[in-house]
């Protein structure tokens, strides 16, 4: 089961019906008039928009089972006192008090320029539980880091 937003879920379904009603009819008609050219053994054509096919497929599939297995989360019956997913949380790396704040979503979710980390990133594992004002750390690649939890909203 994959827990996520609403906007999350909305994304995924967007995404597949884009993929559904406008990218693959346009695959199918590339392979249609690459088939028009002649001899499909040494269409280039052909076979790159048969890749591009299977490509697009396994794409679908995947976003398919993704919403199969989906439970969108109602934030209002969140707990707001701990860290959990769908949760903003405003920290402080002790190292060079530098604030950030993340929004803590499904792997399906994340994207780190609009600051939301996937649950299972090892800074998100880490503050998953605790409460405004406790400290953690958090072992990344770059080495290990000290974060306090400042503010924690839903």
């Amino acid at each position: 089961m994959e827990y996520m937003s609403q906007e999350g879920y909305d994304k995924i379904v967007a995404e597949l019906k884009e993929m559904v009603s406008v990218e693959l009819p346009r695959v199918k008609d590339s392979i249609a008039e690459a088939r028009d050219k002649g001899d499909l053994s040494e269409n280039f054509e052909y076979h790159a928009a048969k890749r591009e096919q299977a490509r697009l497929l396994g794409r679908i599939r995947f976003k398919q089972r993704i919403l199969e297995h989906a439970r969108v989360l109602d934030t209002k019956r969140l707990d707001s006192d701990t860290v959990g997913l769908l949760a903003k949380v405003e920290i402080t790396n002790l190292a060079n008090n530098r604030k950030m704040t993340y929004t803590v979503v499904s792997p399906h979710e994340a994207n780190l320029s609009e600051g939301k980390i996937s649950i299972k990133s090892p800074i998100a594992e880490a503050l998953v539980g605790k409460k405004v004002g406790d400290t953690v750390e958090v072992k990344v690649p770059a080495g290990m880091l000290r974060l306090r939890i400042e503010n924690i909203q839903r």
